[in-house]
């Protein structure tokens, strides 16, 4: 077999033909960005060829990749197929980024239904023989034990019971009552996260997070779903398997650093977005990604973690928060429930900002939501140097007359930019009026030659971009790149818009504005209002939440009724599907254009 040597890690890699080197490399576990998922459109999954013979630069290449590029044998491994003995250097490494863990915690009571139960026994005799299961009904006070539970335990002075609700679930040897454990789990499109709870106190013993593993198969919910339409029922599996094998990573982590026995984590609740929640339970999530976006669930789940192949008790249970619509998610139920939306007795808007623009206005607690599709470019991504948030990612841009101020994620040199970066360098080209509030950069024919501007301009052939970094690497902002904000822009601002007019109230009418989720956690509200994602009537209104998705998880983990009520807030949502709305294509253009100074 042809052999494939990486001159990075020095390992050779055998493979069969007929693959592009980018499924290679990611069946190998070695990390390559592919925001598309190989269809030769992102651009990301670039590498260097040192050695060996390869077919001749595709148009597709052509297109995307610099003259510079090409003259450095760069290539898209996503349009490669390799046919013999190659050596190629690796132009990324993964890098540590950062994941938002915490949010606004609101009051309430602990009330879990996870709880344990102690049992006294007396030692049988010969003169009292009773048999254990006798022994154990008589103290629980009930009619009926499933006969395998009794396989885990020996007759013992001291046994432990436990509940959920009211359902006995598992035995135990001696007093365990204080070995009481939970996870809760956030499953967002771009990042992970989980954390250990001690039931009996309510307290976080640790918290995990980490890229979502299904980051291979495609960086947004739409690639994952054609991932699953192009590769049907094994599609659907592999989806799951690298989420479940992850979390159950994760779990193992947090047991270890905690010195806990997996076997005391009986419960375990988990909040996403829909499509998230079904790759999670192995479910076809095709239908999603096609009209009429029909989910196949948005009902509560309470299953056997061992179903899934969740590594807990073996009689855990994972219990999955519900929905409201195939791109209104769990997620979005749990902000609502945190934020008591229900329950305001003014106009509350609240809004979690990421690939798709999720929004739920609260019209004096009647919840009215909708989805807009901002696109990848908040996240980072479809921008020509944009990235995750990690380190060397810049996060924030202020424009100077001599060089660019730049905040870069671990104080490292800058790779890239992710998305609270390219909000605030937009936010900025429109200060300097650099950029023009239709999108489109100033030309650099209308400058003078002292205007500072100039020098921070280039054309590449009759493209112009701004210089936004030119030291050990040199970073752009194309017009492309302009277009991609705009239309994330246009999308959640239409959206915010539509509702206001659905409701028939207006913008002076709202209280508060809530943001919440990764992305809206690190972003400036200069720059949201600054590039017109919020209009500038909202900027003192403007409220910051955190990760409300893992804050719904946690108290549907430590109290049993918040389940109830989330189910039922649930059916309370209103949705308003925006396409389907009369005017919206000209609202959608009307908020295209940028806020003029």
């Amino acid at each position: 077999m042809p052999k494939i040597f990486i001159l990075d890690d020095k390992k050779y890699i055998e493979y069969e033909e007929d693959k592009n080197l980018m499924d290679i490399l990611l069946s190998e576990n070695i990390f390559l960005d592919n925001a598309c998922n190989g269809k030769g459109i992102c651009g990301k999954c670039k590498i260097k060829i040192i050695d060996g013979d390869l077919e001749e630069i595709s148009e597709t290449e052509k297109n995307i990749l610099k003259e510079e590029e090409i003259k450095n044998n760069i290539r898209l491994a996503c349009l490669l197929k390799p046919k013999s003995n190659i050596t190629i250097e690796l132009l990324q490494r993964e890098r540590k980024h950062r994941v938002l863990s915490s949010g606004y915690m609101p009051k309430f009571k602990f009330n879990p239904s996870i709880h344990k139960k102690l049992i006294i026994l007396e030692k049988p005799t010969l003169e009292n023989q009773r048999p254990l299961e006798d022994e154990i009904l008589k103290q629980l006070k009930i009619d009926k034990l499933n006969w395998k539970l009794l396989k885990n335990i020996n007759y013992k002075e001291k046994i432990t019971a436990v509940f959920n609700n009211d359902k006995l679930i598992y035995l135990e040897e001696d007093d365990t009552t204080q070995k009481n454990y939970g996870v809760i789990i956030d499953i967002g499109t771009t990042t992970v996260v989980s954390s250990l709870i001690d039931i009996n106190s309510g307290k976080e013993l640790s918290v995990k997070s980490m890229i979502n593993p299904q980051k291979q198969y495609g960086l947004d919910v739409l690639t994952r779903i054609t991932y699953e339409l192009e590769n049907k029922e094994e599609g659907i599996l592999n989806l799951q398997k690298a989420i479940v094998s992850d979390i159950n990573k994760m779990i193992e982590n947090m047991c270890k650093e905690t010195n806990i026995n997996k076997e005391n984590i009986y419960e375990i609740t988990v909040s996403g977005n829909c499509t998230m929640l079904h790759m999670f339970l192995g479910m076809d999530a095709r239908s999603i990604g096609k009209s009429p976006f029909a989910p196949k669930f948005v009902k509560s789940k309470n299953i056997l973690a061992k179903d899934i192949n969740i590594d807990i008790c073996k009689e855990g249970r994972i219990y999955c928060l519900p929905g409201v619509s195939s791109y209104i998610g769990a997620d979005i139920v749990s902000g609502a429930y945190v934020c008591h939306l229900d329950k305001v007795k003014n106009n509350v808007l609240f809004i979690d900002i990421g690939t798709n623009g999720e929004i739920v206005l609260s019209n004096k607690g009647k919840l009215l939501c909708c989805s807009c599709a901002a696109g990848p470019a908040l996240e980072g991504m479809n921008i020509s140097c944009g990235m995750r948030a990690a380190n060397g990612a810049i996060e924030d841009v202020v424009i100077d007359k001599e060089d660019n101020k730049l905040t870069v994620i671990g104080n490292e040199n800058p790779v890239g930019i992710c998305g609270s970066g390219i909000l605030s360098v937009v936010k900025e080209l429109l200060r300097t009026n650099i950029v023009k509030s239709n999108g489109a950069f100033i030309k650099l024919e209308d400058l003078n030659k002292d205007d500072y501007r100039l020098n921070k301009l280039q054309l590449n052939n009759k493209k112009r971009e701004f210089i936004l970094y030119e030291k050990e690497n040199k970073l752009l902002i194309t017009q492309s790149d302009i277009r991609q904000v705009q239309l994330a822009k246009g999308a959640i601002l239409s959206g915010f818009y539509a509702l206001l007019k659905k409701a028939n109230i207006d913008m002076n009418d709202l209280e508060k504005v809530i943001i919440a989720g990764q992305f809206g956690a690190h972003v400036s509200v200069d720059s949201l209002v600054g590039v017109g994602i919020l209009p500038k009537e909202v900027n003192e209104k403007i409220v910051y939440v955190g990760n409300s998705s893992k804050t719904g998880a946690y108290m549907a983990l430590m109290n049993k009724n918040a389940r109830k009520e989330m189910e039922l807030l649930s059916e309370k949502m209103d949705y308003m599907e925006l396409g389907a709305s009369l005017g919206y294509e000209k609202l959608f253009a009307q908020c295209l254009k940028f806020p003029t100074n």
